[in-house]
């Protein structure tokens, strides 16, 4: 018995360490995984729609940001994921906003006490997010984007077409190269 109970032991620390999947019961583990589409179909970036409230900025429209490079980029401030992706995300803004780079952060909350605007506001200023954000309540544009997964960044090129998408952690370079490549300057 006392073997029987080492060599189970020994297997589960086996797959915890090595971050091994085990279909139907890890499956929280495989959608963590990032995702990265160069989007080859080049589909038009849909709208922002149902946003209940907007924050430093004005209402936008992809319309509006014709001639721009536009970087969307889903989130919720109770998500640690988004949270570790935000200063990435700032950062490119910093270096990019003067040069074309529009960021509009869309709000997209997971939990019923992430659809306070005040929260939000809170966690714009905690975070240094000076960027446009849409608070998205109802889901709506996360839904005409038909996104999946917080976070996500789509890249839409000056003709409001998306050209690239990924989803969760990290791929910072990538997502630095193509904002620049589409600005046409050295990242």
């Amino acid at each position: 018995m006392t073997l029987k109970l080492l060599a189970v032991g020994t297997a589960l620390i086996g797959l915890t360490v090595t971050g091994a999947v085990i279909p139907g019961i890890c499956d929280e583990a495989a959608r963590a995984t990032p995702i990265t589409v160069a989007a080859a179909g080049q589909q038009t970036a849909p709208d922002f729609t149902g946003i209940t409230n907007w924050f430093n900025s004005k209402p936008l429209s992809i319309a509006d940001l014709r001639g721009k490079v536009v970087l969307v980029d889903f989130w919720t401030y109770g998500c640690v994921n988004c949270v570790n992706t935000l200063p990435h995300v700032t950062d490119l803004y910093a270096k990019y906003k003067d040069r074309g780079l529009v960021v509009v952060g869309v709000h997209t909350p997971e939990f019923p006490f992430e659809r306070s605007s005040a929260n939000v506001q809170a966690a714009l200023k905690r975070h240094g997010i000076t960027y446009p954000v849409a608070q998205d309540n109802d889901s709506r544009t996360w839904n005409a984007y038909r996104n999946q997964y917080w976070p996500a960044q789509y890249i839409i090129d000056q003709t409001g077409k998306i050209v690239f998408q990924h989803a969760g952690e990290g791929s910072y370079d990538q997502i630095d190269r193509t904002v620049a490549k589409l600005l046409n300057v050295d990242s």
